[in-house]
């Protein structure tokens, strides 16, 4: 890719999203400042923390030589469609292993990655479950002998140092930062960037989200180790596993209506599958005295608004 293309998107990509407030008659009745980090405002398909997590992976990528992107997803994954759209914008050739058979009709987050050139390869899923270890995953290699692998959910220690860079963006004073948890390289950024300033709380999307604690624990481990620094993993952050609404992708009637009232009274859109569990859960500590009266929160959206169109109840 020339200079002048990487110029032109780069100038496509917004880091510097605003900080504004959350209108919550919930949190004017605790005393609480409610604030929301606009990451879905960085870019219209790469958003959020997908941008974030992104960033570097691509940087190591084009200086790795390499000229394809392979990686893993669900029909509906967030992941996928941010790294097709990553690929068609910074000139790379994508591949997208999806867990299960392929659809008579793909879903809108498939067909996108396809109409943005990327090879889909569906897998069993229990082929899926063993990823690189997988026999499938040999052949896939072969075809394509230059490739820069990322892990599902684009989590690995470049990630987590693109998403620690987010706190230096914040000139807003805070006491909590709140988060969406899928695999935990964003929270995992969020603890780092914040040095031990504040306290960080991740709200799990998925049911069992207790694995997440020793995920991010090893996550700021090797961040720590990549960048040199003698640290031991910091105490100020904690994983809630009670707002996933059934689990990864699932939702209930309660949380649409939350949705619903929440995106009125704010006028910006968020998703079922992860944002909305977290703004849920954060104004719920709220309303449970969870928070002092005259404390800052600050809550990360974190895009991944092409899942909401996916859903007729809204």
């Amino acid at each position: 890719m020339n200079d002048k293309r990487q110029t032109v998107n780069a100038k496509r990509i917004n880091e510097t999203t605003p900080v504004q407030r959350v209108r919550s008659q919930v949190a004017d009745a605790a005393g609480v400042r409610w604030l929301v980090k606009r990451d879905d405002l960085i870019h219209p398909q790469i958003s959020g923390n997908k941008w974030r997590k992104l960033k570097y992976n691509l940087a190591a990528a084009r200086q790795g030589g390499f000229d394809t992107l392979v990686t893993f997803g669900g029909a509906f994954s967030n992941h996928l469609y941010a790294v097709a759209a990553a690929g068609r914008l910074f000139g790379f050739k994508t591949v997208g292993i999806v867990r299960g058979e392929r659809a008579a009709n793909l879903s809108p987050t498939l067909q996108f990655a396809e109409s943005c050139g990327m090879e889909l390869v569906f897998w069993s899923r229990e082929a899926y479950r063993s990823k690189e270890n997988a026999p499938d995953f040999a052949e896939t290699a072969n075809r394509h002998a230059s490739f820069y692998l990322i892990p599902e959910g684009g989590t690995n220690e470049l990630a987590v140092r693109g998403c620690a860079e987010m706190i230096g963006e914040i000139a807003e004073p805070f006491d909590y930062l709140t988060c969406a948890c899928g695999t935990g390289g964003t929270l995992a950024g969020l603890i780092a960037g914040c040095d031990g300033r504040g306290q960080v709380i991740g709200f799990s999307a998925l049911k069992g989200g207790e694995f997440l604690v020793t995920e991010v624990g090893k996550l700021l481990e090797n961040h720590y180790a990549a960048t040199s620094q003698t640290k031991s993993s910091p105490k100020n952050w904690h994983i809630r596993t009670e707002y996933h609404f059934g689990g990864y992708a699932r939702h209930t009637p309660a949380l649409l209506d939350f949705m619903r009232r929440f995106e009125q009274e704010n006028g910006f859109l968020i998703e079922q599958v992860y944002t909305a569990k977290m703004f849920y859960g954060t104004e719920e500590l709220m309303r449970q005295g969870g928070f002092r009266r005259g404390e800052t929160v600050i809550s990360l959206h974190t895009g991944g608004l092409q899942g909401r169109v996916f859903n007729s109840e809204l």
